[in-house]
């Protein structure tokens, strides 16, 4: 029998070949419930998805609104990769995030693109975003929460990015039709990522689908700001800009703007 706290669901059901699922009606943050399984002990490889997230959040902080309607959901890994491989991660669930909602939208090729470094954009506006969060456990090991919040049905006005949704730009899907999709995404690139090992292919997949390469952006970094052509990701997953002066910048971190639709970020 479901357990009330699931909102009548199944709190665990088998998902494909090695990952768990847990499903909450609400959860004020499906990472932050991630982390607490993994400092309980949980091996890993469990998804937890929540229909609504109370105290949902984004980079550095920030408020992501999270009505129901839309996709929540976080994947919980022990111990993924070695400690500097981990700023693979984010390519690595953008990937699976794009395969998962590009084919549920007439022209998805061309209209779904994946912005620097791991938020997914429907002609041009903003559909998804995903937070990785991780934490030491008391043995040593390190859990990893990958959160991924993808607009099904809502998007949130007034934000400083524009936002969509996917029934907005024509795409009718369920959350939970996504998440299946997303769950067999996710378990298909991190299988080809192998720990690190297949990261180009990742990197290659990920520049296919990128937007904005080779042209003018801005960066806004914790403490300055950098503007110029964005010209590719090394091999690593940072940022390479070329200034107008000609010299280059590696960026490991930062949000970034198109000025053909100022604000988004």
């Amino acid at each position: 029998m479901a357990d009330a706290s699931t909102g009548g669901r199944s709190p665990a059901v088998a998902v494909g070949r090695s990952f768990r699922v847990e499903r909450f009606a609400a959860l004020p943050s499906t990472n932050d419930a991630a982390l607490e399984r993994a400092r309980a002990g949980d091996p890993g490889n469990l998804w937890i998805v929540a229909d609504r997230q109370t105290s949902g959040r984004g980079r550095r902080g920030r408020v992501w609104v999270s009505e129901s309607g839309n996709l929540h959901a976080t994947a919980l890994l022990i111990d993924p990769c070695a400690p500097e491989r981990l700023a693979e991660l984010p390519f690595v669930a953008v990937v699976a995030a794009w395969r998962a909602v590009a084919v549920h939208v007439a022209g998805g090729d061309g209209r779904v693109k994946i912005k620097w470094p791991n938020d997914l954009l429907v002609d041009g506006a903003k559909v998804a975003g995903i937070l990785l969060e991780s934490t030491r456990l008391a043995d040593g090991r390190t859990a990893v929460a990958v959160g991924i919040g993808i607009n099904c049905g809502r998007a949130p006005a007034g934000t400083e990015t524009a936002a969509t949704s996917l029934l907005a730009v024509g795409a009718n899907v369920f959350p939970e039709v996504l998440f299946d999709g997303l769950v067999d995404g996710f378990a298909a690139v991190i299988g080809v990522w192998d720990r690190g090992r297949g990261f180009a292919t990742v990197r290659g997949e990920w520049l296919a689908r990128a937007g904005g390469i080779g042209g003018p952006i801005r960066v806004r970094l914790i403490d300055s700001e950098e503007s110029g052509v964005f010209e590719a990701i090394d091999d690593t997953g940072r940022l390479i800009l070329r200034r107008d002066d000609g010299t280059r910048k590696a960026i490991s971190a930062g949000d970034v703007f198109f000025p053909a639709s100022a604000g988004t970020e």
